[in-house]
Formats: structure tokens, sequence, C-alpha cells
């Protein structure tokens, strides 16, 4: 959904008043400034999209963390929200926040497939989720990738994830989709999404009133 900075700060606000963590998903282009203003705005999290290889992965990485020799980062002291609009910047509470956000890796691109071990050995990566759309294209074949392909991509790249010490995120759409992802250590879900949930309920409902009146 389109934001403004404004908006970011809101929802930041409203996912401390939910006693919840937030994470946003950040396109390739411009992600370093979208990301540190998002986390300054109080998301915790952040997933970025369009990875290809270990060295995309170490920039990712660095985005959110701080610019300390410690900690490697290319996060600065900054009078946001999330660090009392500065009366904490720069802090080693400040630093520590940086170090507790989750970094996690949209895998969706053929080469980042062929990269998955390099990219899960890149030390501050925390997560990982596959997109099978983006991976379809990027083989040449935009939604024509069968089910069980783009299942024994995600199961690869999943059990290398795991293998390091990753944890993966499953996208599924109803709980009793989590058995078979739970057998193999994955813990972590995304049920759904507003926009989806929304077209189904409308599209069932009016679908069955359109028959109604139909008859």
């Amino acid at each position: 959904a389109p934001y403004s900075l404004v908006e970011l700060d809101n929802f930041g606000r409203a996912l401390e008043l939910g006693g919840m963590s937030g994470m946003i998903k950040v396109d390739r282009e411009n992600r370093g400034w979208v990301a540190q203003r998002a986390v300054g705005s109080g998301f915790q999290n952040v997933l970025f999209s369009d990875v290809h290889d270990a060295a995309e992965a170490e920039e990712c990485v660095a985005i959110v963390r701080a610019e300390s020799p410690q900690t490697g980062g290319h996060f600065g002291s900054a009078d946001r929200r999330f660090a009392s609009y500065g009366l904490e910047s720069g802090s080693p509470e400040y630093v520590q926040a940086l170090e507790d956000s989750v970094v996690s890796l949209m895998i969706e691109k053929d080469e980042a497939v062929k990269n998955i071990d390099e990219i899960m050995a890149v030390p501050g990566v925390d997560m990982i989720v596959f997109g099978g759309n983006d991976y379809s294209m990027s083989v040449g074949r935009p939604r024509g990738v069968s089910p069980n392909e783009l299942k024994e991509v995600r199961d690869h790249i999943f059990k290398v994830a795991l293998a390091n010490g990753v944890q993966p995120r499953a996208e599924i759409g109803e709980p009793a989709q989590a058995d078979e992802y739970l057998e193999v250590g994955v813990t972590h879900f995304a049920i759904g999404t507003d926009i989806f949930m929304i077209y189904q309920w409308l599209n069932e409902r009016a679908g069955a009133l359109r028959e109604m009146l139909a008859s």
C-alpha cells in the first residue's frame, strides 16, 4: 500500500498500541533509505526483495545494523521516532535495538537460488522467504513453473537455510497447510494477505448472491 513518511510513523504507533512488532518489505531500488526510515519510525524488522547474491545480502544486513567497529553497519545516529526523536540516539540501547532487528531476504530470483549456500553463510541474515512468481519470471517462464517444481526449489532453499540456522518463513492460506512445514522444522508463517482475504470473501459471497438472483 502507498505510504508517506508521516504514515510510517503512524504505522509504528499502531504497532506499539497493539503490542506487536512489525516487518516492512522494501523494494530493491532505494531500499537503504526506505528501510532506515521505516526502522526509525518503529518497524523492528525488514524484508528485502530482489536479493541475488551474497554481496547484496551483506549490504542488506549492513543497512539495518549500526555503523560501528563492532557491528559493521551503515545505520548512523538518527533523531527518529524509535529513538525518542533524538533523546536516545547513538546510545548503547540504540545500537542494541538495531542489532535485534530481524533481517529477512526474499529468495525469489534464479540467481539467488543458485547462490543460496553463499547467501545463507552471510552473518546477520535471520530469515528468508521464497517468492514463486518472481522465481518463475526470472527463469523466463512467468506463471509457467509447475507447483511441483516450485515446491522442489522452495524445499531446497528452506533446507539450506535451516542447516545454516536461518529461519524460513512459509506463506500459507489455512492453518492445516502448516503441517508439512512443521514436519521439517519451519515454524514461521505468513497466513494470507488483507487484499486477497477481501477478494476471496467478496468473490464467494457476491458469487453466491449472483446465483441466487439469476435463479
